[in-house]
């Protein structure tokens, strides 16, 4: 088996789902991509057997409230919104291992801190 914490490297991730896809995403949301009370990146968490874990973590941005109806409906919204494309982004993780995706899914937000939401995504492989 792979050592997926050795390939999906914060940096990795990065390149990923660039800071560019916040903006993006607010842009598409709000008409501004200022409006956003957070950024969000993707990170790895771990490998369980065939499923990867991952989460997209909110960070509050300085001036920013992060509260928690802000981030509650966002699984719901991640999946289906064009500009994240989950979707792809899965499948593209998984091409990475080497494997085929089976499926992925988005649980609900999970607060870590008053300044920090994650939103887990796991994805299963073949």
């Amino acid at each position: 088996m792979t050592n997926a914490a050795q390939i999906f490297t914060p940096a990795y991730l990065d390149d990923v789902f660039p800071p560019s896809k916040t903006a993006a995403f607010f842009d598409a949301l709000f008409g501004d991509a200022e409006e956003g009370a957070y950024d969000i990146r993707l990170r790895f968490q771990e490998q369980k057997g065939h499923e990867l874990h991952f989460a997209f973590q909110l960070i509050q941005r300085p001036g920013k409230c992060l509260a928690c109806n802000l981030t509650y409906g966002l699984p719901q919204v991640f999946a289906r919104h064009p500009v994240l494309a989950v979707d792809k982004m899965a499948a593209s993780l998984c091409g990475q291992l080497g494997t085929p995706m089976a499926s992925w899914t988005l649980s609900p937000t999970r607060e870590i801190s008053k300044s920090l939401h994650a939103i887990p995504l796991v994805i299963k492989t073949s």
